[in-house]
C-alpha cells in the first residue's frame, strides 16, 4: 500500500494564505534565531554556560532518516521512528503495523566501543488510533574503575536505556494528538563505591505530549502538504546515582517545527523542514565567590517550576535564552517513493555546546523494507562527532501482506 501524501479537504484562498504566512513566519524565525545566536556569540564568546542534564542520550537522533536532515523530525511525514520525534505522527501513518531497528557507533573518533541502538514498532487499532513502543539503548564501552592510587579495581560497561509506550489518535482529518510514557534506566557505575560513597543505577519516569497538524494547500503554484508539529518530551522526575547527592534533571525538551512537502508529479517530491528545540531545565546561574547567585535563578527547584522558569532564568536575559534554542533544517527528495536523498544542518550556539554540523544520507524502499543511512560532518575540525554513521532498517507489515498477494 503506497503512502498517502495528501488528504481531501477544503481549499479556499484565505486558508492557503494563512498556510503560506505560517510557513514563511517559521522559516524567517529560524533565520532570525540563527542571526541572533551568531551575533550574541561574537559579542560574548567567553560566557560559556551550557545546560547540563543526566541521560543526554535521550536527545540524540536515533534513526538515519532524521539524522540525515539535520536531526529534524517533529513535522516530517510519519514513519516507524516517529516515537522519538513526535508520537502523534503515528496517527497519520498509512501502514497497519511495522517495526524498525537503527544502529550507530557513537563518538567513534574518541573511543571505539560506544554504541547506540534503537528498536521501534507500531500497530494500528483502527482508522484513527495507533499504539507504538520503542527501546533506546546506549552502551558506553569498557570503563576501568581504579582506587585513589590508580590501581585497577575492575572493568565495567555502563549502559542506559529507555522503554516507551505511546498512543496516538486522529482528531478530525487534519490534526492528531499523542501521548507517550517512558521508563529510563541508567547504570553508570555498577554499584561501585568511591570514597565511601555508595552508588546505584538512576531511574526516572517521564512522559511526552505531542500534536501534529497537516493540511493540503498550494504554495508557489505547486500542490503542497504543510505540517506543523510540537512535542514536549521527557517531562519527568529527576534522577540520582547516590543517596548523598541531589538528583539531577533529565533532558526535558520542547520541540516545535514545520515541514512542507511539494509533490511535483507522480514521481518527484521534495520536503523542506525546520525544527526548533529548547531544553526545559534550569540554566546555571552566575555565583559570587561565596556561592551567592548574582544573576539568573536558583536551579534547585521542582520539575514544574523548572519548566516554567526555563523560559526566563538565563543570567544573560533574553539574549541568552535565544542562544539556548537549537535549529535543525533539512531537505528530503524522493523519486517514485523508492529512492531518497537527504541533506541537513544543525546549529547550536557556541556558548551552549557549539554543535554545528552538516548531515547527508540516502534511503531505499522496496515492497517489504526500507534501508537508510546517514553521515555527519561537523563544521569544527577535530570534533568528537566527526564521521558519525547511522544505519536503519524498517519493515511495514501491510507491505509484506501486499507483496505476498502480488
Amino acid at each position: 500500500m503506497g503512502r498517502k501524501l495528501f488528504y481531501i479537504c477544503g481549499n479556499s484562498e484565505s486558508r492557503n494564505y494563512r498556510m503560506k504566512k505560517t510557513l514563511v513566519a517559521l522559516l524567517l524565525g529560524s533565520l532570525l534565531i540563527l542571526t541572533v545566536n551568531k551575533l550574541g556569540a561574537q559579542s560574548s564568546s567567553d560566557e560559556l554556560n551550557a545546560i547540563q542534564t543526566v541521560v543526554p542520550f535521550l536527545t540524540i537522533a536515533p534513526d538515519s532518516r532524521a539524522g540525515a536532515i539535520g536531526d529534524a523530525g517533529v513535522a516530517t511525514s510519519p514513519d516507524i521512528y516517529s516515537m522519538h520525534w513526535n508520537p502523534s505522527k503515528f496517527a497519520f501513518i498509512d501502514g497497519k503495523g511495522g517495526f524498525g531497528i537503527s544502529y550507530s557507533p557513537w563518538l567513534r573518533t574518541l573511543v571505539p566501543d560506544i554504541n547506540l541502538a534503537y528498536l521501534s514498532g507500531y500497530k494500528r487499532i483502527d482508522s484513527r488510533q495507533v499504539v507504538a513502543s520503542s527501546l533506546f539503548y546506549s552502551s558506553l564501552g569498557d570503563i576501568p574503575f581504579t582506587d585513589n592510587f590508580g590501581n585497577l579495581q575492575r572493568v565495567f560497561i555502563p549502559t542506559e536505556f529507555a522503554i516507551d509506550a505511546a498512543y496516538a489518535r486522529l482528531f478530525g482529518e487534519n490534526f492528531s494528538g499523542g501521548i507517550a510514557f517512558r521508563f529510563i534506566y541508567s547504570n553508570l557505575t555498577g554499584g561501585f563505591s568511591s570514597d565511601g560513597t555508595e552508588t546505584h543505577p538512576g531511574v526516572s519516569f517521564a512522559a511526552d505530549v505531542s500534536g501534529l497538524y497537516r493540511k493540503e494547500t498550494e504554495i508557489l503554484n505547486k500542490n503542497a502538504l504543510l505540517s506543523i508539529g510540537f512535542n514536549f518530551s521527557n517531562i519527568g522526575s529527576k534522577m540520582s546515582y547516590s543517596k548523598s547527592k541531589e538528583p539531577d534533571f533529565i533532558p526535558m525538551n520542547m520541540r516545535v517545527g514545520v515541514g512542507c512537502t511539494f509533490k511535483f508529479d507522480n514521481f518527484n517530491e521534495l520536503t523542506l523542514t525546520t525544527d526548533f528545540n529548547k531544553l526545559l531545565v534550569p540554566t546555571p546561574p552566575k555565583y559570587d565567590p561565596d556561592r551567592n547567585i548574582i544573576a539568573g535563578k536558583d536551579p534547585n527547584v521542582s520539575v514544574p517550576v523548572a519548566i516554567i522558569q526555563s523560559f526566563f532564568d538565563a543570567p544573560g536575559g533574553l539574549k541568552e535564552e535565544l542562544r539556548e534554542i537549537t535549529v535543525s533544517m533539512g531537505a528530503e527528495y524522493w523519486y517514485n517513493q523508492q529512492f531518497a536523498i537527504r541533506v541537513g544542518y544543525f546549529y547550536e550556539n557556541e556558548t551552549k555546546g557549539n554543535r554545528k554540523y552538516f548531515t547527508a544520507g540516502a534511503g531505499f524502499r522496496m515492497n517489504i523494507l526500507e534501508i537508510d543511512f546517514s553521515y555527519l560532518m561537523p563544521v569544527v575540525q577535530n570534533h568528537p562527532l566527526a564521521r558519525t554513521l547511522r544505519f536503519s532498517l524498517s519493515f511495514e507489515f501491510s507491505s509484506l501482506r501486499n507483496a505476498s498477494k502480488g
